[in-house]
């Protein structure tokens, strides 16, 4: 397994309005991804977890939801592992516009 992504995208709306926000635009962040869609979730505490599948691949997410930020985590197989670099990409840009 490679190295998560990680990425802290920053927000002002607060802890619950992120999370309202996150619950129903959840299969927008599988769209940042070309291919990839949203197979399953579950809240645990402030942290959502899913799983997206892309390329015959399953990775799984964590968006954990702060007062200010909300911290993501995406587990890639080594053979998505190339394209960490335009996953984060994608993965700031998508939740930015969701949380703002």
């Amino acid at each position: 397994m490679a190295d998560p992504v990680k990425v802290d995208i920053p927000h002002k709306l607060g802890r619950e309005a992120a999370r309202a926000r996150l619950d129903g635009g959840i299969g927008k962040i599988a769209e940042v991804i070309p291919g990839a869609a949203t197979v399953d979730q579950r809240w645990d505490g402030d942290t959502l977890h899913f799983a997206i599948a892309v390329m015959g691949q399953k990775l799984g997410c964590r968006l954990e939801v702060f007062d200010d930020k909300v911290h993501a985590e995406v587990d890639l197989p080594p053979m998505l592992a190339l394209f960490a670099g335009k996953i984060r990409e994608k993965l700031l840009g998508g939740a930015t516009k969701l949380l703002k």
